[in-house]
């Protein structure tokens, strides 16, 4: 069994000796364990500070191409190294690299695809009120499009099983941790939450310049990966709300019209046959988007086969593990209602 843990770095020289120091060389239930760094464009001693502790693989991207595509990348890298568990961790050591070991626990015991770190924010000191507000709020819209119960959906400390990394195709540009938690609970892999503490905050984030973009971007992923999974959701509220209010202004005309009362009323009507035309044009959207999704699944079964011809095979945690998971060793801590 092979771990590999994956540190995505910007500019990260001050704290990524702090964060190599402490990652365990030796876990219970791992053969081995291989540290890889992913520079993303630094401009500082990121790179040297790697190989000066000795990390066993780096890549670098010569400018800056985000955190998603940093995940992207590591996680190529650590698959076609042979990787069996990949853990993600940050380098400026906001996660405690101590409790990797009870990270990758559920994986073995193969109760988990995929296990993430809670780090319990409403107790966290350096996060204002409104940020925790936001937080839940955040991980609840999460939950919600993903039919999961994690408490902390943001967090970027966890560990993937091979098997849910064949599942994972992530496509967003901004972060990967929403994307993935929607496309594993509409997927139905199993995902698990272990409480952490968090180390001190080093520094600002780089991955946005305040919270309202952090909002806005998160927000978009959600919107986006949600569309991939359930259009039908969307594109029939708004085919009902169209519908409905376009035919108000022809069921008040109705009315009007056998009580004597012909007056001008077009103003109106054209109002709702804008309507209508809009409800008309979501019903068609909603029918594209329907067979998109057909073309996305059979697309990504393909890729699933094509991984396992590039990568080597992969099984189900549950199925992968020594013991067999009984019915009454229960569901982990925040794993998906739909597996």
């Amino acid at each position: 069994m092979k771990l590999i843990v994956q540190i995505p770095c910007l500019n990260e020289e001050a704290t990524l000796a702090s964060v190599l120091s402490t990652i365990p060389r030796t876990i219970a239930g791992i053969d081995e364990v291989e540290i890889l760094v992913i520079d993303d464009g630094s401009d500082d001693r990121t790179i040297d500070v790697a190989r000066e502790h000795g990390v066993h693989h780096v890549i670098a991207h010569t400018r800056r191409m985000g955190l998603a595509r940093s995940f992207r990348d590591g996680v190529d890298f650590a698959l076609s190294h042979g990787a069996d568990i990949v853990v993600n961790t940050d380098g400026d050591n906001q996660y405690p690299q101590e409790r990797i070991a009870d990270l990758v626990k559920p994986i073995l015991n193969g109760l988990a695809d995929i296990v993430i770190g809670d780090r319990q924010t409403h107790t966290i000191s350096h996060f204002s009120v409104f940020k925790k507000a936001m937080q839940r709020l955040g991980s609840w819209v999460v939950n919600l499009a993903a039919g999961t119960e994690l408490p902390d959906a943001a967090s970027g400390f966890r560990a993937y099983s091979r098997y849910s990394l064949y599942r994972l195709n992530v496509v967003t540009q901004f972060s990967y941790t929403m994307e993935t938690i929607i496309q594993a609970g509409n997927k139905s892999l199993a995902i698990a939450s272990v409480e952490i503490d968090t180390n001190p905050k080093t520094r600002e984030s780089r991955l946005f310049s305040n919270m309202f973009e952090h909002m806005l971007r998160s927000g978009q992923a959600i919107v986006r990966s949600y569309l991939m999974f359930k259009p039908w959701a969307v594109f029939t509220v708004l085919t009902t709300v169209f519908g409905v209010v376009g035919l108000v202004p022809f069921v008040r005309y109705a009315i009007l019209l056998s009580l004597g009362d012909a007056g001008n009323h077009f103003q109106s009507l054209i109002l709702g046959a804008l309507f209508i035309i809009g409800a008309g044009l979501s019903l068609a959207l909603g029918v594209l988007s329907d067979l998109a999704k057909t073309n996305r699944i059979l697309g990504e079964d393909q890729l699933y086969r094509l991984k396992e011809q590039q990568y080597g095979p992969a099984q189900p945690a549950a199925t992968a593990a020594a013991a067999p998971r009984t019915p009454d060793q229960g569901r982990p801590q925040g794993s998906s209602r739909s597996d």
